[in-house]
């Protein structure tokens, strides 16, 4: 990898080491030493989750204004300004303010990334986004780990050391980023401006895909809800679950270098390369639907995972491939903004439905939405080919 991408997946893993080190921890510290209840709990953390939302389409749109430079410095000032005042002001109500805060400014950061992971390393392909998915795994590895060990001693020691790690990132991205940047992104010309008219389309069918990709964070983040409380249940040890996620990050770091090989090796379109991915969420969840035990899920999880890598680093390579010149931060900022309101709607899509009619039901649920992630991962590109196929005739 040239070094542009070297800087930018350190300063990932960085971002998401800090940002791990807290937010698996949320619900414990609303509920246990807040004193509130898990449903307010819930409310708390949907609240940074719409932040984020919103944060993405903001930080999309910032990185074709001002270029990926100011936009992630912004995003990483916010963060750490909301971070520090936690580690003054960690009590109800400022909890829900500054977690609220730090979700935008997150948020900003996640988009301008990838939008310059793509700009760097054009030829890059894949590669480039598989690298900084890698570095966000890494990040939620070593994060999770790390956290409960500091919150055993205190939980104001994770604000503290939450800061540190957005020092390190601000270190890393003013010194690292500022001529990563690129004019291309940085000015939108009326030429641009017209062409960008005639890629509409190219908007549309990012929508059609990102909405099978809302589906299918919908289902995947049933994981960490519904399925995290369904395996206490069957006597399965919270240590145990825990070791579920920590061979999901060791998979993935050490898989995917392989994997890329593989995928490089039979040159199939990305578009094979999801529906495949989504086909193995479906056996990953009906073979969930039938474990009993540990191992049944542990099967599972190896399963799933071996999904979300040929998934998830395809579809902001898509988009930047669908992105006019000058618009690559808005196509990333929708990509990570349907990431985020999937992680948002999952849980409580989730809970409502095994409260209500159970775990098998949710299983079936779930698959359906696979099944329809699918199609739309079929279809996503139609007009796009239609329109080739007309302008091929044409000349």
């Amino acid at each position: 990898m040239p070094r542009a991408v070297w800087l930018l997946v350190i300063g990932m893993a960085v971002n998401v080491t800090g940002s791990s080190l807290l937010w698996p921890l949320n619900a414990i510290y609303i509920h246990d030493h807040l004193g509130k209840s898990l449903s307010v709990a819930g409310f708390v953390l949907m609240c940074n989750a719409a932040a984020s939302v919103i944060g993405n389409l903001v930080g999309g749109s910032l990185f074709d204004k001002i270029g990926g430079y100011k936009s992630i410095l912004l995003g990483i000032g916010i963060s750490l300004v909301s971070v520090i005042a936690l580690i003054f002001w960690s009590g109800w109500p400022y909890y829900v303010l500054f977690l609220t805060v730090l979700g935008f400014g997150s948020g900003i950061v996640f988009p301008s990334m990838f939008a310059m992971a793509g700009t760097v390393w054009k030829e890059g392909g894949r590669r480039a986004f598989n690298a900084i998915y890698v570095a966000q795994n890494l990040g939620v590895a070593i994060g999770a780990a790390l956290g409960g060990f500091v919150a055993s001693y205190s939980f104001q020691f994770i604000f503290i050391a939450n800061a540190l790690m957005y020092v390190i990132f601000l270190f890393i991205a003013g010194f690292g980023y500022r001529n990563l940047q690129t004019m291309e992104e940085r000015k939108v010309s009326k030429e641009k401006e017209h062409e960008w008219q005639k890629h509409r389309r190219n908007l549309q069918a990012l929508f059609i895909l990102c909405l099978g990709y809302l589906l299918c964070w919908v289902a995947y983040v049933q994981w960490q809800s519904t399925i995290s409380t369904y395996t206490q249940e069957i006597g399965i040890s919270l240590k145990q679950y825990s070791l579920l996620w920590t061979i999901n990050g060791a998979m993935i770091v050490l898989g995917q270098p392989l994997l890329n090989g593989i995928i490089h090796a039979f040159k199939k379109p990305l578009k094979h390369l999801m529906i495949a991915g989504m086909v193995i969420f479906i056996l990953s969840f009906v073979t969930a639907s039938f474990a009993n035990g540990f191992f049944g899920f542990l099967l599972a999880m190896m399963i799933l995972t071996l999904g979300e890598m040929l998934v998830w680093p395809a579809v902001p390579t898509i988009a930047n491939q669908l992105a006019p010149k000058g618009k690559s931060g808005l196509f990333q900022g929708i990509v990570n903004s349907t990431a985020t309101g999937g992680r948002m709607i999952g849980p409580v899509l989730g809970g409502l439905l095994v409260d209500l009619y159970g775990m098998m039901v949710l299983f079936i649920l779930v698959t359906s939405l696979f099944i329809f992630s699918i199609l739309t991962t079929i279809f996503y590109d139609r007009r796009l080919k239609d329109r080739h196929t007309m302008m091929k005739k044409a000349s």
